[in-house]
This record gives structure tokens, sequence and C-alpha cells, in this order.
């Protein structure tokens, strides 16, 4: 684990509803090009959440990811992921 991941990890885990956060999600395309996209918001809640992202796996295997739900400025809920390529610090 990096420390960036390190730090991302230790942040969430101490995170209450009404936290201002900002995530910063890096996107890899292709084997040169990154861009990273940028969401503002307060914490409504976090949790672990079951999902079925592998395909064809046997049907007793759980998949988890950790997500943040935020309330953005104008009033947008959204979900993030939280992943390696994830960047977490309090605005």
């Amino acid at each position: 684990m990096t420390p960036e991941e390190y730090e991302a990890r230790s942040l969430y885990e101490q995170l209450e509803p009404g936290d201002r956060v900002e995530v910063i999600h890096g996107v890899t395309v292709g084997s040169s090009l990154n861009w990273s996209t940028k969401t503002v918001g307060s914490v409504l809640h976090r949790e672990r959440r079951r999902h079925g992202l592998h395909f064809r796996r046997s049907g007793d295997d759980k998949v988890y990811s950790d997500v943040l739900i935020l309330a953005r400025d104008d009033g947008e809920i959204t979900t993030v992921t939280m992943d390696e390529y994830t960047r977490l610090r309090r605005a």
C-alpha cells in the first residue's frame, strides 16, 4: 500500500456525515494517457457495497467496494467508489 493509499484509507474510516471532502480519481486510458476528475461535496454516508463487477465467477464469490455517497454543492447526489486510484482529502 502506497502512502497515498494509506492516507486515503485512514481518512475514509474517519469520515462522518456532513464532512466536506474532495475526491480526485485517476483514470488511465491506453498505455500513456492519464485523466483525473475531481468531486467536492458533503458526506451523506459511507458504506461497503456488494457488486457484480467480476463476470463469470462462481455464485458464492462476494466482491465488495467501499463507496462514499456525497451531496455536491448544486444538490446532486453522487456515489464515488474508493480504489487504488482515488485520492481523498478534506475540503
